[in-house]
């Protein structure tokens, strides 16, 4: 979904740290809200989401249940920042690189492509698994929802930059099509990242990047930095 018209840009929120698996803490170095978004994360990825309660969130995180409380509200507020911490740092790179018009769109969706799989891929938990829950669907999840469909659409002017739409004949259902197609790959790479998990992340952004320019219709990776 994209922003409705006449909104401004969606403000950014301040990205978590990548939730990280270690001990049995109850002691870290991490401030209270991050611990208990690790632990979140850890434990919606693994048990799922509705089999997670948020004592267990809090003991994992080592503190009480009260104690979250004054943190997030519930399940719903963890979820939330975990979703949009998924979304927030490519949507940042996405708006500038539409203002970089100086350089070719080609090359711009490229970089976009790569971090954002370097993003999606580079923590321990498959936390766009989450995506798929039901509960996203909900009001609480709207702001995720809206990051996410500017994102999209960011990769669709993008897109049309390459010449896509020239070499489609001007048809904006096919263009939009193969912006799905390029959309969907990056956000389905998780899964393949996670049948081979000691594949380099570097190496497996650069590739995925590669191959969303041929569905994009671009010819190869371009060369202008």
């Amino acid at each position: 979904m994209s922003a409705g018209a006449g909104e401004g840009p969606i403000p950014i929120p301040i990205r978590v740290g990548r939730p990280r698996a270690d001990r049995l803490r109850p002691r870290s170095d991490r401030p209270p809200r991050e611990e208990l978004l690790c632990a979140a994360a850890e434990l919606f990825t693994a048990h799922g989401y509705a089999a997670t309660t948020t004592r267990a969130v809090a003991e994992r995180a080592g503190m009480r249940q009260a104690t979250m409380y004054h943190y997030f509200g519930g399940k719903e507020d963890l979820l939330a920042e975990l979703l949009e911490s998924t979304v927030a740092p490519s949507l940042v790179l996405a708006r500038r690189l539409l203002a970089d018009t100086g350089r070719p769109a080609a090359r711009r969706l490229w970089e976009l492509c790569r971090s954002d799989v370097l993003l999606l891929c580079g923590g321990p938990y498959d936390l766009g698994a989450l995506y798929l829950l039901p509960e996203v669907a909900g009001a609480r999840f709207g702001r995720f929802r809206r990051m996410r469909g500017e994102l999209k659409d960011a990769y669709r002017m993008l897109l049309d930059g390459t010449g896509a739409r020239a070499e489609l004949a001007g048809d904006g259902s096919a263009l939009a099509l193969r912006n799905d197609l390029v959309f969907g790959l990056i956000e389905g790479v998780m899964l393949i990242h996670r049948a081979d998990p000691q594949r380099p992340v570097t190496v497996f952004a650069e590739a995925t990047a590669d191959a969303a320019l041929r569905i994009a219709g671009a010819a190869g990776r371009p060369d202008t930095p």
